[in-house]
């Protein structure tokens, strides 16, 4: 029987983010805030609360449906629904309406 090295046992933990070069500026229930460009929104939700997002009930793939949104984009004059996990972030993007599984998920983002 072969024993495992400690090499072996250790847990290669990946970035849970895309590489991005800067944080751009968006805004969430009228709150201002900086996130990772090249992202999902779901991705930026979770750089605001690490700590509450990967423990929500999402399922990462649209099939929860409980990352939805409405956003207004900047080149758009009304807003539209979306999956916070299939949508890119855009710089100067306004959501204006959060399902209630991300409003818990971001209460004390959102308090601040």
């Amino acid at each position: 029987m072969i024993l495992p090295t400690r090499e072996d046992a250790e847990i290669q933990v990946s970035e849970p983010f895309r590489p991005y070069e800067r944080l751009v500026k968006i805004k969430v229930l009228k709150k201002t805030v900086e996130v990772p460009e090249k992202n999902s929104l779901l991705r930026c939700f979770q750089f605001l609360s690490p700590e509450t997002i990967p423990y929500g009930r999402f399922c990462w793939n649209q099939d929860c449906q409980y990352c939805r949104v409405t956003a207004k984009l900047p080149d758009e004059d009304k807003p539209r629904e979306m999956l916070s996990c299939k949508f890119m972030v855009m710089a100067g993007m306004e959501i204006t309406e959060i399902s209630p599984e991300l409003k818990l998920c971001l209460r004390r983002v959102l308090q601040k």
